[in-house]
């Protein structure tokens, strides 16, 4: 029997087109065995998973990009370039009412997120429905803009510093149909990170030795989970989607215009694509 998955990428910002893409999913209703979610990829499979449409939209156009949280005011306020304590706890949970507990009591799909544990130096993966909100703050929380979260003697990052793209999870995972939702082009090719970043990834964090390796190695980690989508979308078991035009939209920038753009732009992706989606899973 085909074992199915969604595998979502990350991106910031960017991620208005996963949000866009998964409205569609919901609309459509799509399901899956299993899903992996790395960075605001997690945060919006958080939501596709209880079938919330609004929080979608209204994270991904609307609050996600607030001056208070994002730029200069943090920066000065906290110094990071992002405060992700309060775009989680006064934003994400008192302001737009999110409920982790409503995501822990979904069964199906299995969920995953990625997050990169310190102590480790690796990206581990936990199941969603045995997650805190801490722990969903931490695997989006991007090294040097963000801070370290602690969860139970664990200091935890963005599970992007290696798996970019949750493919090879999935498929160890035994899965052998997925659609894969990403937030960069067709033909992105990702470059080496600069020798001053890695530097300061071992002055950041040298109780880590292994954090700034995996930064040196990161452009060809995310080529080789590029690859393998390819691969497997050549024989058939995977349906890549991917923005179709060119986003103004950055990381860390970007209009609540832009952003509307590009989740709408997500949406239409997906419906452009309807009969390579249902016909993979069977539909």
């Amino acid at each position: 029997m085909k074992k199915t998955s969604l595998v979502l990428e990350g991106g910031g910002l960017r991620g208005a087109f996963t949000a866009g893409a998964l409205a569609w999913l919901i609309d459509n209703d799509i399901s899956f065995d299993n899903a992996y979610g790395i960075s605001t990829g997690a945060v919006y499979l958080a939501n596709y998973l209880i079938k919330d449409k609004q929080k979608l939209f209204d994270i991904s156009t609307k609050y996600i990009n607030d001056k208070r949280d994002i730029g200069i005011r943090p920066l000065l306020r906290t110094g990071r370039l992002v405060d992700y304590d309060d775009l989680f706890y006064r934003g994400l949970r008192d302001f737009l009412g999110f409920d982790m507990d409503l995501v822990n009591k979904v069964k199906k799909p299995y969920s995953q997120i990625g997050l990169y544990e310190l102590e480790q130096g690796k990206t581990v993966y936990k199941d969603f429905s045995k997650c805190s909100l801490d722990e969903l703050k931490a695997s989006t929380s991007l090294p040097i803009i963000g801070k370290i979260t602690e969860c139970e003697g664990r200091h935890i990052l963005d599970g992007g510093i290696t798996d970019m793209i949750p493919i090879e999870k999935s498929v160890e995972d035994g899965c052998d149909r997925h659609l894969i939702i990403t937030t960069k082009p067709y033909d992105y090719v990702r470059k080496p990170a600069k020798e001053f970043v890695i530097w300061l990834m071992k002055k950041t964090y040298p109780m880590c030795e292994n954090i700034s390796e995996d930064y040196r190695v990161r452009h060809i980690n995310y080529q080789k989970q590029i690859g393998l989508i390819k691969e497997l979308e050549e024989k058939g078991r995977a349906v890549y989607i991917y923005p179709t035009k060119t986003s103004k939209v950055s990381r860390l920038g970007g209009t609540c215009e832009q952003l509307a753009e590009l989740y709408e732009l997500g949406y239409q992706d997906m419906e452009n694509r309807r009969e390579e989606i249902l016909s993979l899973f069977g539909k």
